[in-house]
């Protein structure tokens, strides 16, 4: 192998790709549906086990403290694991922490692209591109983009698909 020759770490790692992250808000955008989620076993068996004096129901609210905890540290570990990278022909995007996963979406492919925000989403002012091909398994979205990143990045896209499917 010569000088010039270089091999990626990994398929997840292409040569001479610079990852863009996506924004830090989202952990609060995702950690917040977990928190009302488990609010309520959390407040019931607490108060189950107040009421009932059975010492074994504070299990309940322990196991939902334990899974927010879990999920504490979980969702920050994804959410920097979630990245994306424009190229001259294809735009990249890569996601998961056990399960890793690495999207490539020819320009030419697209054939519209979508941003989108919930209420949360607003509040913490991120947003979200999704990426529409002739696939339906296409698994190509960017979630938690500052909104004018997701506008940027949109219209870039749209364009670069145009220009693409201009010269099929």
């Amino acid at each position: 192998m010569s000088a010039q020759e270089v091999t990626p770490t990994s398929p997840f790692d292409p040569i001479d790709v610079r990852w863009q992250p996506v924004s830090p808000r989202l952990v609060t955008v995702r950690l917040i549906p977990a928190g009302i989620a488990l609010a309520i076993p959390l407040a019931g068996g607490a108060v189950a086990a107040a009421l009932s004096g059975i010492a074994a129901l504070w299990a309940i609210p322990a196991v939902a403290v334990l899974l927010f905890a879990w999920a504490a540290v979980l969702v920050p570990r994804q959410v920097r694991a979630i990245g994306y990278a424009e190229r001259d022909d294809d735009l990249l995007i890569r996601h998961g922490v056990m399960f890793r996963a690495l999207v490539v979406v020819p320009y030419g492919r697209m054939q519209f692209v979508d941003v989108h925000a919930g209420p949360l989403d607003r509040w913490a002012g991120v947003a979200a591109v999704q990426l529409h091909t002739a696939s339906a398994a296409s698994d190509a979205a960017i979630p938690g983009l500052p909104p004018a990143e997701a506008a940027r990045l949109r219209d870039r896209l749209a364009a670069r698909g145009e220009a693409r499917l201009a010269g099929l």
